[in-house]
């Protein structure tokens, strides 16, 4: 496995993610694969070193898939929730972090609300000279690396199972649907496809889509559009991403009705053969609200939806990116 080319400490933004590392990512995550693909699905890379799980907001896929990759590579795993924890009595975020740290932490897993906590965290940590390294699981509306990580591996083993790499989606066109402004996933989604090469059309309704959008294609190997329809964007498209409308983080009435977004912005059969490439399939990060994001039937049939395969994915890249920055901690 590829981890003596990799130098990075922490995974906080993919903003700044070479071309490199995504295809160390890519190699090490197909080779963890293939070891789930086993009857023995575990391997004793991380033995000894502990892996906090530290979620101040709910999640299921995450979460769980932390921790089953943890496990996997034999690592010791401690799941902190916020409602039963001493934040309840007013402790701090970095007290907490420091809490774990005197445990014998190894690996923070850090999922906040609010953008900039794993970062911050991070920070405290190589100010206090400690080899602890943090990983973002989803900052407020900043970033979510993991998932568009595992996003990336569906794509590209898809197109080659046996070796996945990033030139695979140079020229195709993917289009990302739904509620890209509160989305972390369309960020650091934006920041990986665009890296591929790939054609990258965002569509959502204005309100959920402002101008300010366009500035994370400059200066990118491949090319991102704007659409305040939908149709542009899935014409001739390869693979189809629709997001969840995020109504906990939406400060005002920024849509009509579930119904009505629907109409205009549903991935729908009739639409993907419409208008999309024959072979297009589609994707979701979850959770999912059947019927408005995307319509029930579709989303559960395998011709169509790699919903499932990209939860399958994600426990082989969280098993691929804990062992990248934890290699280095067993010695």
């Amino acid at each position: 496995m590829p981890a003596n080319s990799w130098t990075r400490h922490h995974i906080l933004s993919l903003a700044d993610f070479t071309n490199c590392e995504y295809d160390t990512v890519l190699r090490t995550a197909a080779s963890f694969q293939e070891v789930l693909s086993r009857r023995t699905k575990k391997v004793p890379t991380l033995q000894g070193q502990v892996v906090a799980n530290l979620f101040f907001e709910p999640s299921t896929r995450t979460r769980s898939s932390f921790e089953l990759a943890a496990k996997r590579l034999s690592a010791d795993t401690l799941n902190f929730t916020s409602a039963t924890s001493s934040i309840t009595k007013g402790e701090t975020i970095l007290d907490t972090a420091k809490t774990y740290l005197a445990m014998g932490t190894d690996i923070m897993v850090i999922r906040h609300r609010e953008a900039g906590v794993p970062s911050a965290i991070a920070s405290e940590m190589d100010r206090l000279g400690v080899k602890v390294s943090v990983l973002n699981a989803g900052d407020g509306q900043h970033e979510h690396p993991s998932q568009a990580l595992l996003d990336l591996f569906t794509l590209c083993t898809l197109l080659d199972p046996a070796h996945p790499r990033l030139e695979l989606l140079k020229d195709k066109k993917i289009a990302i649907v739904g509620d890209i402004l509160h989305s972390r996933v369309a960020r650091s989604n934006i920041w990986s496809l665009t890296a591929t090469g790939a054609e990258v059309h965002l569509a959502a309704p204005p309100t959920l889509l402002p101008k300010l959008f366009a500035d994370y294609g400059k200066n990118r190997p491949g090319k991102l559009f704007l659409h305040w329809q939908l149709e542009p964007a899935l014409e001739n498209a390869d693979f189809v991403m629709t997001l969840r409308l995020q109504k906990e983080r939406m400060s005002a009435n920024l849509l009509p009705s579930g119904r009505e977004y629907h109409r205009l912005f549903g991935i729908t059969r009739s639409r993907l053969q419409r208008l999309c490439k024959p072979h297009v399939k589609v994707l979701h990060p979850g959770p999912v609200n059947r019927g408005v994001e995307i319509s029930s039937d579709l989303m559960d049939d395998p011709e169509f939806s790699l919903i499932q395969t990209q939860v399958t994915s994600g426990v082989a890249v969280r098993m691929a990116l804990l062992y990248l920055i934890g290699s280095g901690k067993t010695a």
